[in-house]
């Protein structure tokens, strides 16, 4: 069974991880290439509502230090194993929203324990993008839609954290400052010798 291509999209909140991997995976269906996306998230804006119904400011707060990023990383994983499973057994295409750096980074930058042993089982995709973007661009992107604070330097640790990872030499530097078109051309460029060129 051949490997399928695993695409992954990776950076700051703000970043637009999200509205392209979704946008790219309906550009690869359509041209007829079987592709799915997954969102490879860690569940941050679930804990936060929970906390704040349970009167909490931040997931953080409601599990503590210690245990929060144990449940953020558990459910990393879950989710990065059923893209992997999913993928293989269907033999698509598959876009991810996230992977391992991400986890990486966001341990990097909250002084914690890296997860790099536990997330081992988990192979590099088949090319990663970092969609980089400016953190006061993402600050206002996070701002607007409204989920989180955007903390400007939290942001500002995130983007050195994943400029630091030893694999960032590896991955497609997509610049993601300017509008949602021009950083999907960019990306189709990244995708097509992996898939066939992409009609627009």
């Amino acid at each position: 069974m051949r490997r399928p291509v695993l695409i992954a999209l990776v950076g700051v909140d703000g970043s637009g991880k999200t509205t392209q991997a979704r946008a790219l995976t309906r550009r690869l269906t359509a041209r007829g290439v079987p592709a799915a996306y997954f969102e490879n998230a860690g569940g941050r804006p679930l804990w936060n509502r929970l906390a704040r119904v349970l009167g909490r400011p931040d997931g953080l707060a409601l599990f503590g230090r210690t245990l929060y990023p144990a449940v953020e990383a558990a459910v990393r994983a879950a989710a990065m194993a059923r893209t992997l499973l999913w993928s293989w057994a269907a033999g698509r295409a598959a876009v991810l929203d996230r992977w391992t750096y991400c986890q990486y980074v966001i341990m990097q930058a909250r002084g914690g324990r890296a997860v790099r042993a536990a997330y081992r089982i988990f192979p590099a995709p088949t090319v990663v993008c970092f969609l980089a973007v400016a953190p006061e661009v993402a600050q206002r992107r996070v701002l607007a839609r409204g989920i989180d604070t955007g903390e400007l330097a939290h942001l500002r640790a995130l983007d050195a954290a994943y400029r630091a990872l030893p694999e960032f030499g590896g991955f497609v530097v997509v610049p993601g400052d300017g509008d949602t078109g021009e950083v999907a051309a960019a990306l189709d460029r990244v995708a097509a010798p992996l898939t066939g060129p992409l009609s627009r």
